[in-house]
């Protein structure tokens, strides 16, 4: 009798990030080693970090990325929320599926853990919700080459509240050797003066825990920041910035930029 596993394929591979193995590894390590931020002393709780095509914002994610090396050993779960760019819905999408696969291979996904947060009236699974969205799938290979092993509760916000997504996140804040994973860029198509401002004042926002002072058109992973942020305070967790930049630093012109930041929670 042949097991039937239940794969959801990359949707972006070889348009936001390389298609094959080698050159996606290569690309990573690449990332990695060339990543400046100075190196924070204890283990995360969570990290915001970008979702663009890899030559945008891959430095700004191997900013955050870099910082969990040390601590790989201890992350077994993978909670990572990210803003559904494709399909329009009420609530928080969790997937039906086994596995997600990436050209590094395959992540299984916690079931268990899934089912505990389908217990929320505004959790359900959602496969269509997943299948194109590249907010989720574009951290994976990162997650793949750093943690030796992990399964994963992939999460993408529709339309909800922030206190439900802060609700998701406190109802799997005791779970052990878990990393809570945002995944958001930030302003969208400034120029690069008004986005540095405006990224900077959604910084500042972050580093404070104040979820009001940063509105949609600031970061298109609002929502889950929202919750993340709320949860940090009832938690009085501290935040360290890791990186800010835009497209106008890595690879586009400076006319029209997106944003990028990646922050770290102790």
């Amino acid at each position: 009798m042949t097991l039937h596993i239940n794969i959801r394929n990359p949707a972006v591979a070889g348009s936001f990030y390389p298609e094959t193995s080698k050159e996606l590894n290569s690309s990573i390590q690449g990332y990695l080693n060339d990543a400046d931020s100075s190196p924070i002393q204890s283990f995360p709780k969570a990290m915001i970090v970008p979702h663009a095509g890899y030559i945008y914002s891959g430095p700004i994610a191997a900013s955050a990325y870099s910082q969990l090396i040390p601590f790989a050993k201890h992350i077994s779960k993978v909670i990572l929320l990210g803003p559904s760019h494709q399909v329009p819905f009420l609530g928080i999408a969790t997937s039906s599926l086994d596995s997600f696969q990436t050209p590094l291979g395959d992540i299984s996904l916690d079931k268990k853990l899934n089912k505990q947060l389908e217990q929320l009236p505004f959790v359900e699974p959602h496969d269509d919700a997943h299948r194109q969205e590249h907010s989720l799938e574009v951290q994976l290979p990162f997650l793949q080459k750093i943690l030796p092993e992990f399964t994963l509760v992939p999460l993408v916000i529709g339309q909800v509240d922030d206190q439900q997504v802060s609700q998701v996140i406190e109802s799997l804040w005791q779970e052990e050797n878990t990393l809570f994973l945002i995944s958001s860029d930030l302003s969208h198509y400034l120029d690069y003066e008004r986005a540095r401002e405006c990224d900077q004042a959604t910084s500042e926002a972050i580093a404070d825990l104040t979820p009001d002072k940063i509105h949609y058109e600031q970061a298109c992973g609002r929502s889950a920041i929202a919750g993340m942020l709320l949860t940090a305070q009832k938690h009085n967790l501290r935040v360290q910035i890791l990186d800010l930049r835009n497209s106008g630093d890595t690879a586009g012109t400076k006319d029209r930029v997106v944003g990028y930041g990646s922050w770290a929670f102790f």
